[in-house]
């Protein structure tokens, strides 16, 4: 089934080239269907790169999705036009009396600051406390995760000694996981931060677990008893040259980074990586719509959040 987006979005073309079908609003009313209606606030700079790995994603499904945009009002972007954003993206006021069957809320460049020292915290927080009445499912990532984490259940993040780069062997450690069915024993996901959230403080919420780990990476996959709530600290939706681009970002920022662990081959930076987490983070995200977004939301979306119709 297609994935439902703004017919100018850059993604569009993108997509298409990958033969993933891209259905415009036109196609979409005529067919007998309701799409699954998911909600992106995008905080990543690199907002048109973020879209099209998400809504790539998105669309590998047999479920119609339509896919919006969220930006926070409280912050300009400096990486992405203000007319893109204009055209594609809506802000929480413009969003805040609908309801959605599923969130996915991105990571952000900001991890080292204090959460409430980031200037669209008091934004963010609004937004959390939404979508616990407004959304069936929310998808956290990265620095999303250990925000939500923290105002949520407040869960700290802790400082790393330096930054984790790399693509890291994970395991699914709970084995009853829905999120996680149909994977390998041994798959791969890129990570790409300086902070980290602890196993045992996780542990000591009874209302969260743990689904999947990594030795080196740490805690891989959090999630509500219920899956309401879904927290993944890495960041599966990568391109193959993402960690490739913030490598060379970094060394022309004389930053010195260490080359990405398990990335290039041989760990030679001379040679093009290879993309060895492509189907895990397909079948991350199928399962998560399917499981935790279609069969969980009811068909009358303005009854989200109640929990008489909630089939979980």
């Amino acid at each position: 089934m297609p994935i439902k987006i703004p017919n100018d979005l850059p993604a569009a073309d993108t997509l298409r080239g990958e033969n993933i079908f891209v259905i415009t609003h036109q196609r979409a009313t005529t067919q007998d269907i309701r799409p699954l209606r998911i909600l992106l606030l995008n905080l990543m700079p690199t907002k048109i790169a973020t879209e099209t790995q998400l809504a790539r994603l998105l669309g590998n499904t047999p479920l119609q999705v339509e896919m919006e945009l969220l930006m926070v009002e409280s912050h300009v972007s400096r990486n992405t036009s203000q007319e893109h954003m204009l055209a594609f993206y809506k802000t929480f006021d413009q969003v805040k009396e609908q309801t959605f069957d599923g969130m996915v809320i991105t990571g952000a460049p900001v991890e080292r600051m204090e959460f409430e020292e980031v200037e669209y915290w008091q934004e963010l927080c609004e937004i959390f406390e939404w979508s616990k009445t407004h959304v069936t499912s929310t998808f956290h990532i990265c620095w999303g995760a250990q925000a939500g984490l923290y105002y949520h259940y407040g869960i700290a993040k802790k400082p790393l000694k330096e930054k984790l780069s790399g693509v890291y062997h994970h395991r699914v450690t709970h084995k009853g996981s829905i999120l996680f069915r149909g994977f390998d024993d041994d798959f791969f996901v890129p990570h790409s931060r300086y902070t980290t959230v602890d196993r045992a403080d996780i542990l000591a919420e009874p209302r969260l677990k743990i689904l999947a780990e990594s030795d080196r990476a740490g805690v891989y996959a959090v999630s509500t008893h219920g899956g309401r709530q879904v927290f993944i600290t890495g960041h599966s939706e990568y391109d193959a040259d993402t960690l490739l681009g913030e490598y060379l970002r970094d060394k022309r920022a004389g930053i010195n980074p260490n080359v990405p662990e398990n990335y290039f081959p041989n760990d030679d930076d001379s040679l093009r990586p290879l993309c060895t987490w492509r189907s895990g983070a397909n079948l991350l995200y199928s399962n998560w719509l399917n499981y935790f977004v279609y069969q969980a939301t009811p068909f009358n979306l303005e009854h989200v959040g109640d929990e008489k119709y909630m089939t979980r």
